[in-house]
């Protein structure tokens, strides 16, 4: 059987070697300049060497995205692997065990910053595709490998390789993340959000010369709390992903300068990480974030302009308030959707009996809880997708980052025998 020959083509050592490989060229992106250029550079020359067609495109300066592909025998369709270069900062070096960028390996695990997420999973994908290379091509269709830059940020690369055609003609894709092996077919959506405040500067002996823009924040805060718990209520418990969640995540008064304890700010600040979860609309939520901010607002500058708190002011302050204003302000500055594929999609099946044929046991269903690329591929591109690879859920942007030798080579089978039998149907 040719799928057998396949999965005896990816070897351990070799496999092994990749990963540490990937592992000691740094790929940190460093307060938004790209970082991902060496690593992307040794893998296009590797693709190059390996045979398959490559580009590189320079998605900004440092940050080039590298795509390959490997075409079968005949016409047919097009499955994408998607890993990305980027790796989050390592932190204080001083704190890890081994070196964040020396790839060791201690008996089963390869530690090292992104040998979990996700530079393992990329070795994995790429030995996977050399496997069935030297198979002799026995396939149709293509098999495209997106290796993207900025995942961890903005997810700049993911985005560049839409806008620029790339996925067009692409009929399925296999995110390449760490879910322990699990077969996810759902993700958390996400929404990045910041509110502002803003009053007006003033004594702490003096409050009423200026305007707090700290309490206004706290009630706006407050209800969406409330917005949080009512949506937690309307939708319950997704079996895969858990509770939608609106997430405080920094709050700061001033938004520019030095804080000191007897001056009022004169502008408030904080950032939501907002998580959706199927069921909830995305435009339906800004515009309750939206009204509540609003709400917000317009009680404050009627409460400026009339009633007891003008009076004691005016009295108090001599007519300093008089140019007193207040206004609030929301910026959602990014929209990842969350995505859901059917159990019935060509490529669930695929990698269903993939892992069935490699494990000889049924798969795991699960969801991602955060966005990965795949969320773009599935909203912007109407690619189906699915997420699988090695490394345990809680170890990613952790010290002492460290991937399972076992789970990589079982993730490498798990990803040859998925392209042999998706490529092996008709479309």
């Amino acid at each position: 059987m040719k799928i057998d020959s396949i999965l005896k083509s990816i070897r351990r050592d070799e496999l092994i070697k990749l990963t540490q490989e990937l592992i000691r060229i740094p790929s940190v992106r460093r307060e938004g300049r790209g970082g991902e250029e060496k690593v992307a550079l040794f893998l296009a020359r590797l693709l190059e060497e390996m045979g398959l067609e490559v580009v590189v495109e320079n998605v900004e300066e440092g940050s080039p995205n590298v795509i390959a592909m490997l075409r079968g025998i005949e016409e047919g369709p097009c499955l994408m692997f998607e890993c990305h270069t980027d790796v989050v900062t390592e932190g204080d070096p001083s704190e890890w065990k081994y070196e964040p960028f020396e790839g060791r390996l201690v008996r089963n695990r390869i530690y090292g910053r992104g040998a979990c997420d996700t530079k393992g999973n990329l070795a994995a994908a790429v030995k996977a595709i050399q496997a069935i290379l030297e198979s002799g091509r026995c396939f149709k269709g293509r098999i495209l490998l997106g290796i993207l830059v900025d995942e961890e940020g903005l997810m700049k690369g993911v985005k560049h390789f839409i806008r620029h055609g790339w996925a067009e003609g692409v009929h399925a894709a296999i995110i390449c993340e760490p879910v322990d092996n699990h077969l996810c077919i759902t993700q958390k959506g996400a929404l990045r959000a910041e509110l502002l405040t803003i009053g007006k500067m003033s004594h702490g002996a003096m409050p009423l010369a200026g305007f707090n823009p700290i309490p206004p924040m706290v009630s706006i805060l407050e209800k969406i709390q409330r917005l949080e718990e009512e949506e937690i209520e309307r939708l319950g418990k997704d079996p895969f992903l858990g509770y939608p969640s609106i997430t405080p995540t920094v709050l700061q008064a001033p938004v520019k300068g030095e804080a000191q304890l007897n001056v009022v700010p004169s502008q408030c600040r904080a950032l939501l990480d907002i998580r959706t979860v199927p069921g909830q609309s995305h435009e339906v939520l800004k515009k309750q974030l939206e009204d509540i901010v609003k709400d917000e607002e317009l009680t404050i500058q009627m409460s400026l302009q009339s009633g007891p708190l003008r009076e004691i002011r005016e009295t108090l302050e001599k007519g300093l308030s008089k140019g007193i204003s207040f206004e609030a302000k929301l910026n959602i500055f990014e929209d990842r959707p969350w995505t859901k594929t059917s159990r019935e999609e060509p490529i669930v099946q695929a990698v269903a009996k993939a892992i069935q044929l490699v494990t000889g046991e049924e798969p795991i269903y699960d969801g991602v809880p955060g966005a990965t690329d795949g969320t773009f591929l599935s909203s912007w591109a109407g690619i189906p997708i699915v997420t699988l690879g090695a490394g345990k859920w809680m170890i990613p942007h952790q010290k002492d980052e460290w991937v399972s030798v076992d789970d990589l080579e079982l993730t490498a089978r798990i990803y040859a025998a998925s392209a042999f039998i998706f490529l092996s149907r008709s479309i």
